[in-house]
């Protein structure tokens, strides 16, 4: 039975209209990937005004509940990949967890000179050499992340682009110089999309997604990898228990 919109309630017709629309995502009435009603058909069928259709939409979409193709309408989106802040992980273990076959598309790997902020959370002298790794990281064929690694060179000499694709970077860090990642700080904070990275995560300028900035330590506590994220805020969430 399809529930009506109360026009005599002091609850704004759009926050009424957008919780519907929740309620058939949660409830599987709508399914990931599929095309719901168009901004006309909700009017009609609700009988109110395309803005308030389009508010309702327009905050479920920044919800991450669905998202919009230009052209073709708006469609539920993806269920968002979690995460748990509570531990030590590796982006490759979480989606094969989850069923997911990780893919790394590799952008560039160079060796540049490390500037005041990466020589700062490498603690190193200024300009001393890093290996630089970009990376766009999948599920399945799906970009979830826009990856770049900055690794001391007097530590790891050199990456192999092809064991590098064969195995995780801390799998090859450790298989080729025994250098053991253990432990990495985290540190996060929402930003908006750019062009440059646009390209590559498949979605506008301006999307929501998360900042990552971690540091990994080996065995001796020696920061062995700076490594910059930006995360599509649609597709993935971390989360926390707290004892």
């Amino acid at each position: 039975m399809k529930k009506e919109l109360d026009h005599t309630s002091v609850i704004p017709l759009y926050h009424q209209l957008k919780e519907i629309l929740r309620e058939n995502i949660e409830s599987s009435q709508w399914r990931p990937g599929e095309l719901i009603p168009s901004e006309n058909q909700l009017q009609k069928e609700y009988k109110i005004s395309r803005n308030t259709v389009k508010k309702a939409l327009d905050d479920l979409v920044a919800e991450g509940l669905l998202h919009r193709i230009q052209g073709k309408g708006t469609f539920v989106a993806k269920p968002k990949l979690d995460q748990s802040l509570s531990s030590f992980y590796s982006f490759s273990k979480v989606m094969e967890a989850k069923g997911l076959e990780p893919k790394d598309i590799i952008i560039s790997i160079n060796t540049t000179e490390a500037d005041p902020n990466i020589s700062e959370h490498l603690n190193l002298p200024e300009g001393a050499s890093v290996i630089t790794l970009e990376r766009l990281r999948c599920a399945r064929e799906e970009p979830i992340i826009l990856e770049t690694s900055y690794i001391p060179q007097n530590i790891i000499p050199e990456l192999d682009k092809e064991k590098i694709q064969k195995y995780s970077l801390y799998e090859y860090m450790q298989k080729e110089y025994g250098v053991i990642v253990t432990n990495a700080k985290e540190m996060f904070e929402p930003v908006l999309i750019r062009e440059y990275e646009s390209q590559y995560l498949q979605v506008k300028p301006g999307y929501p997604a998360l900042l990552l900035d971690r540091i990994g330590y080996d065995t001796d506590r020696r920061p062995v990898e700076f490594c910059r994220s930006i995360v599509r805020g649609d597709r993935c969430r971390f989360y926390t228990e707290l004892l």
